[in-house]
C-alpha cells in the first residue's frame, strides 16, 4: 500500500494513463514498456526514494494486470414490455 503523497500522485498519473493507453488501442505489453520507461526516469531524476519507487512498481504492475480494471463497461439492457 502505498502511503507516501508524491508515490500516490505518481501511482495516479500511471493508471490514467494505462486506461488512457488501453483506450486507445495499446495493451498490456505496450503499458509495460511505458511504465519502465516511466520508472527509469524517476530512478534518473531522483524525484522519490528507491524504495518508493520499487512499491510505486508492485503496485502500478498489479494494476496494470488485473483485467478488470481495463473491463468495459455494457449497461444493461432495459427491460421490454410488451
Amino acid at each position: 500500500m502505498l502511503q507516501d503523497t508524491l508515490t500516490i500522485r505518481y501511482y495516479q498519473k500511471l493508471t490514467d494513463a494505462f486506461v488512457e493507453l488501453w483506450n486507445r488501442g495499446y495493451r498490456t505489453d505496450d503499458m509495460r514498456m511505458y511504465l519502465d520507461g516511466y520508472l527509469a526516469a524517476l530512478r534518473n531524476s531522483n524525484a522519490i526514494e528507491p524504495f518508493l519507487i520499487h512499491r510505486l512498481e508492485e503496485e502500478a504492475t498489479r494494476y496494470l494486470y488485473d483485467a478488470s480494471n481495463f473491463a468495459v463497461v455494457q449497461p444493461e439492457p432495459e427491460p421490454g414490455y410488451y
